[in-house]
């Protein structure tokens, strides 16, 4: 039998060591000890994240794959489930970070890592370049994601997500914010969409 694998992908300037990714790996680890988690220091430029990510999936092609991603790690899982056909769970994402991140264009250092890195125009262009059309009502693909947004995200506009992600599985809760508010109560429903055994 296929092992299962999980694919978190932290978001900007975040790590594997961010809450959610501790309370992910810890949830996974006590309930599902098969499920196999991964959970990468994502590289800084996207180009390179893509690659990155990528590899990891093409280490195991033939096993089963599910991808988790918070805001921009949303973003790459949307990327990354489009081309595998996999599923993904996406909390709180990035619809269009290129307009997002212009912001950031500049030094930038990791809260968690301390490394310092450089965000640049070119950088923009790499997201843009690596956007998805929204899943259609009429597309099987659409069964592909469950989406979690809260409306009181202070980073992203939450709308984007509700409106691009209408035709899957969507879950909109009042308040919270960007971190998502009681993330852990999620883990059972995204256990459940993501079939682990």
């Amino acid at each position: 039998m296929a092992k299962q694998h999980i694919l978190y992908i932290h978001g900007f300037n975040s790590s594997p060591l961010s809450n959610k990714a501790e309370k992910t790996k810890a949830y996974f680890a006590k309930y599902y000890p098969k499920v196999i988690f991964h959970c990468p220091q994502v590289a800084t430029t996207p180009i390179e994240a893509i690659k990155q990510l990528e590899a990891i999936i093409e280490q195991s092609p033939n096993e089963s794959w599910s991808l988790m991603g918070s805001s921009l790690g949303g973003y790459f899982s949307n990327y990354l489930s489009e081309k595998y056909n996999i599923p993904a769970v996406l909390i709180n994402p990035a619809v269009k970070p290129y307009q997002l991140l212009s912001d950031y264009i500049g030094k930038q250092i990791n809260p968690y890592t301390e490394d310092v890195y450089f965000v640049t125009e070119q950088h923009m262009h790499q997201l843009e370049a690596i956007e998805q059309n929204a899943p259609s009502k009429e597309s099987e693909r659409k069964n592909n994601y469950l989406v979690m947004v809260q409306t009181g995200d202070e980073v992203l506009d939450y709308q984007q997500a509700a409106t691009k992600y209408q035709h899957c599985q969507l879950i909109v809760e009042q308040g919270g914010d960007h971190s998502f508010i009681n993330y852990e109560e999620q883990l059972p429903a995204i256990a459940e969409f993501l079939q682990l055994k």
